[in-house]
């Protein structure tokens, strides 16, 4: 009977710790989650064993696995993969928030595009859209809302707004369409989005990560972004290829469902002071630690990371700054402020610095306004002298007669004395006006210059504050990092520690996007995942080609890398097949200048007919024609990446038919395009086309000696510069050497 007992208890166990890993994820949620772990690297260091896959392995062509299709199979049959949430339950929790939010974002971003096709019902997501609704008409003022049916909903006009692929600036183009809603209360439509976004992601990352067996008493995840609000769609999508080695659109990340933090500032480029709402540079949250002797633990997570631009996020408590910035090759954060890559937030303070240092030198130097404001006083103060002595002899030869030693002068004589004396006093009394007039403009330019001096130190004091001005000391042992007062940093969680305090404690989570110069409004975009969660003392927290690319109007500079992690296995199917001296390498490259819809994407309108503005006669309605899809779907780049019995790189670049006043920077160029007739058009999309090869070969190169032995790097980058020197970039039936563009 014993033994009868305990086979039962065996089989309840059995039961439960099987039972608890399949209630709450659909076969498609568990492929997703398979998959973001597999490829997050501390998700798959930490949680990856966790995952039972009990199906069959498949392998692309190179070896490596092939996720895709094991995702599929995963979907089809959920049985195939098993959650252990026991043991799940024993991984940083940290890292576990991290997988539960990445969920919970792709829940959300799957439910607003079924809501933007109207797929709700089919696809099973009326109930979780109900959620989120009401969270966000919570926050909608009325002139987006409408009553049907006597029941609340979202005014159906917003649809397209919701689309989370959308940038910060596309978001708000499309709301300047509804132009009888206030600027406050369409400031209030993209607060009610951030609000309910971050409320339905918290409660649904908070149930994944309790199901999955984590276990806290506080658990706070906030959604967060900082820049300029003009992401481009290449942060939005990842590509990877499937078993055959072709491209295969892969998994969402749905960056634009950050919320950025707005104000209401003046727009100085329009008239008659119109305002306009912008996303502010920075973000701050205020939390507090849980207190009661447990530690506090805060996770952060970096999204749309750059690597030329280093990612800065600083924890502060109690006056006490702990910066974390992040590495040239990684998201990943660290205390580590060393950085390769070209901008540090720290570039930027030391270069207002130096605006000011010049400006001090040109106050107060040894040539400075001080100076020359002295010298010219000085001058003025001569001058009034000689005024005034010239003025008393004038005055004395009025009252007495002029004589020599011995006789008067005649008559003729002092008058001829006087008017001499007069004349001077005028052109003394002149030169007095200039010194003053000159005193007058070096002290208004000087103030100028104390203005502008003033306004440096302030936004060299905000920047300090923004950065802290009391960093914590450390030490750091094997990616461990310990500060003096006892908080922690583990760089394979990415996980910060507050320790155990009784009483709870207010604590500051900054995040800084950084310029693209110190006197510019551009600003790199950044998003950021914070999760605040409890721990009790001393809890074990051990330890993831398609290029979509968009230009600014009439200019061809990139923003970001162009190849991502993702890109690695096609990146290495290029080396391999660069390594091969008998495959042939071929560049097409092609500024296609006016671009129309053909049966299979853009090609090359034969025509180039251009139009001389977007359709409409409003501003408003020219705006809306510019980013409407008919516009949008022409203003592309495509670069193809072919490896078969030879290689083939393919890149073109189309515009829309409005007319550019883009002008070749390059006069040899300049006259070509007068000799064979180019329009603006076709110059910007060939300008575009050397841009994507030219940044394309120094990350390939780059690429290359990160994932290949020496040897073979040499081989590959050698071969891959001399063919891209020799390429052309053609334009009708005419073509540019690569090279000329330089």
């Amino acid at each position: 009977m014993t033994k009868f007992y305990i086979f039962l208890l065996y089989l309840l166990i059995v039961f439960c710790s099987f039972s608890q890993e399949d209630h709450f994820l659909s076969g498609n949620d568990k492929a997703y989650l398979f998959h973001t772990v597999r490829k997050s690297p501390i998700l798959e260091l930490n949680i990856g064993r966790y995952l039972d896959y009990r199906g069959p392995m498949i392998y692309l062509p190179n070896g490596e696995i092939n996720y895709d299709s094991i995702e599929l199979l995963i979907i089809n049959e959920p049985a195939l993969l098993k959650i252990l949430s026991s043991e799940i339950s024993k991984a940083p929790k940290g890292v576990l928030a991290e997988a539960a939010n990445k969920q919970a974002v792709w829940e959300l971003n799957k439910l607003l595009h079924a809501y933007r096709k109207n797929n709700l019902e089919k696809e099973g997501l009326s109930g979780a859209f109900n959620r989120f609704e009401e969270e966000i008409l919570s926050q909608l003022p009325e002139v987006a809302i409408r009553r049907k049916d006597d029941k609340l909903e979202i005014n159906p006009k917003l649809i397209n707004i919701w689309n989370p692929s959308l940038a910060f600036n596309d978001r708000l183009a499309m709301l300047d369409g509804f132009g009888k809603w206030t600027i406050q209360e369409r400031r209030q439509v993209i607060e009610a989005f951030n609000y309910a976004t971050n409320a339905f992601v918290e409660n649904r990352a908070k149930e994944i990560f309790l199901s999955l067996g984590g276990q806290a008493d506080l658990f706070i995840n906030v959604l967060v972004a900082a820049g300029d609000g003009s992401s481009t769609s290449g942060l939005f999508e990842e590509r990877e290829k499937d078993e055959r080695g072709r491209w295969n659109k892969g998994l969402p990340k749905a960056v634009g469902l950050f919320p950025y933090d707005t104000q209401i500032i003046l727009d100085e480029k329009k008239k008659k002071n119109k305002e306009k709402i912008e996303p502010l540079r920075y973000a701050i949250r205020n939390f507090e630690t849980f207190g009661e002797e447990r530690v506090t633990k805060v996770h952060l997570d970096v999204w749309g990371y750059n690597s030329e631009k280093q990612t800065t996020v600083v924890i502060e408590k109690n006056g006490w700054s702990y910066p974390l910035f992040g590495s040239t090759e990684s998201r990943f954060l660290s205390p580590d402020s060393s950085f390769t890559g070209k901008a540090t937030y720290y570039t930027f303070i030391n270069r207002v610095q130096l605006d000011i240092n010049v400006l001090e030198e040109k106050i107060s130097g040894k040539r400075g306004y001080d100076y020359q404001i002295q010298y010219t006083d000085k001058k003025r103060k001569d001058k009034l002298l000689q005024i005034n002595k010239l003025e008393k002899e004038l005055s004395d030869a009025r009252m007495n007669p002029i004589t020599t030693k011995d006789r008067k002068l005649k008559t003729e004589s002092g008058k001829k004395y006087r008017k001499k004396s007069q004349e001077k006093l005028i052109s003394y009394y002149n030169q007095l006006k200039a010194l003053e007039k000159k005193i007058k403009t070096l002290k208004e330019e000087k103030q100028i210059a104390i203005d502008l001096q003033q306004e440096k130190e302030q936004q060299k004091s905000r920047m300090l504050d923004l950065i802290g001005r009391r960093w914590m000391p450390f030490w750091e042992k094997d990616g461990f990092f310990t500060f003096e007062d006892g908080a922690t940093f583990d760089l394979l969680t990415q996980t910060f520690t507050f320790s155990q305090s009784a009483q709870s404690e207010q604590f500051e989570i900054r995040l800084i996007a950084i310029p693209y110069s110190h006197t510019s409004d551009q600003v790199d975009e950044v998003m950021l995942h914070i999760n605040i969660l409890d721990a009790k003392p001393f809890f074990n927290a051990k330890i993831q080609l398609n290029i979509i690319d968009q230009f600014a109007s009439d200019k061809f500079e990139l923003d970001g890398p162009l190849l991502t992690q993702n890109d690695s296995l096609a990146i290495r199917q290029f080396f391999e097949a660069m390594l091969d001296k008998n495959k042939p390498f071929k560049i097409n490259a092609k500024g296609g200048g006016i671009g129309e819809m053909g049966k299979n994407g853009v090609i090359v309108a034969l025509a180039q007919n251009e139009i001389a503005n977007y359709p409409g006669s409003t501003k408003e309605e020219r705006n809306n024609a510019k980013f409407s899809e008919e516009f949008q779907s022409l203003r592309t780049t495509g670069v193809f990446l072919l490896v078969d019995r030879e290689i083939k790189w393919i890149v073109q670049s189309f515009t829309d038919p409005v007319k550019s006043n883009f002008l070749a920077p390059n006069k040899t160029i300049q006259e070509k395009a007068k000799q064979y007739k180019w329009t603006s058009n076709q110059l910007l999309s060939a300008y575009r086309t050397y841009a994507v090869m030219k940044q394309l070969q120094d990350e390939l190169n780059i690429w290359a000696g990160k994932i290949l032995t020496r040897e073979e790097a040499v081989l590959v980058i050698d071969r891959l510069n001399k063919t891209i020197d020799k390429s052309s970039i053609t334009i009708g039936n005419r073509s540019i050497k690569f090279k000329d563009f330089e």
